[in-house]
């Protein structure tokens, strides 16, 4: 069985914890956390403080990281991979390669090894990027996003006055999804590739028209959109939007002749984007247990890592039943 710690037990957190449980190779053995261990539920694994770690050195296999990239991630990710091997889903894009080099670093001098950003995108998405370009060189990739909710987003508007609660999806532009898979020439910019949906809850006797203009005018976030502000209970809330669903998909429209056209499209459906990115890191936790037991050390993404290493099956098996 490979040992599995979590460290953090949010939405993220629980989903890993629900993804162990389909493993049947794996186990949690522990989670960490910075809160009181005593004031957490969860399905059977015990709890301890994060200061407790060092204490189980040599009884974890991986550490799975669930911090949000934010504010945890840039100092857990180097901080935990000088005791254990350790995943994360580290998704500030831009501050990947400096991510990388922290953790690397820090992971290197302690003999560990350290996956960043495993989930969905990045990750699975930057997966079929790259195969999308290797087998099709002659074309152009796009990825959408949704639809789904924004959590960012979502935090965003609820920090505007007179905001209760709210919740953002956004939501692909079909006419332009379906576009790019015909390979038709298509503006693609924010405006003709996603919308933005927003529901929100306002506090009573707010200025609703405010609220809507500070949405649809708010920069980086809605300004560059299409944007509809729907005004709704706190009941309709709760009871229409509670879950966290999310997806979308990535297409490599090409030719393989010049007048040969080709598409290679992925797409995931998300009922709960956090239980599924909890999925991809349980995954990636196997591989990296499986190769730091082989003396692999430093850090490495998604790219780095075999199926075989990913898969609960033997080689063999994948051989026979999967080629």
């Amino acid at each position: 069985m490979i040992r599995v710690a979590i460290n953090g037990y949010g939405n993220l957190g629980r989903g890993v914890e629900l993804a162990l449980s389909h493993a049947q190779d794996m186990e949690c053995v522990v989670v960490f956390t910075r809160r009181d261990p005593s004031a957490l539920t969860t399905l059977g694994a015990p709890a301890a403080h994060v200061n407790e770690m060092p204490d189980y050195v040599g009884k974890v296999d991986v550490v799975l990281n669930c911090g949000g990239s934010a504010t945890d991630l840039g100092t857990q990710g180097p901080e935990v991979a000088k005791l254990f091997n350790t995943v994360d889903s580290f998704d500030n894009h831009k501050k990947i390669p400096e991510h990388f080099d922290a953790v690397g670093a820090a992971a290197r001098e302690a003999g560990t090894l350290a996956l960043i950003s495993a989930g969905w995108d990045p990750g699975l998405f930057s997966i079929l990027r790259v195969l999308g370009e290797a087998v099709l060189p002659t074309g152009s990739t796009t990825t959408f996003w949704g639809p789904g909710v924004s959590q960012g987003h979502s935090d965003a508007i609820r920090r505007i006055e007179g905001v209760a609660d709210a919740k953002q999806y956004t939501v692909p532009v079909e006419e332009t999804v379906q576009a790019v898979k015909d390979g038709r020439d298509v503006e693609l910019t924010p405006r003709t590739m996603h919308k933005r949906e927003c529901y929100v809850v306002a506090e009573e006797g707010a200025d609703l028209a405010r609220i809507e203009r500070d949405i649809v005018q708010m920069p980086n976030y809605f300004a560059d959109y299409d944007t509809t502000v729907s005004f709704i209970s706190a009941e309709e809330l709760a009871r229409d939007h509670a879950g966290i669903p999310h997806g979308g998909q990535v297409i490599r429209a090409g030719k393989t002749d010049d007048d040969v056209d080709a598409a290679i499209t992925y797409q995931l459906q998300l009922g709960s984007n956090p239980e599924f990115t909890g999925s991809v890191l349980v995954a990636a936790g196997r591989a990296v247990a499986r190769m730091a037991e082989r003396g692999q050390t430093g850090a490495v993404t998604l790219f780095d890592v075999t199926l075989t290493d990913l898969s609960p099956a033997s080689a063999s098996d994948l051989r026979k039943n999967y080629l």
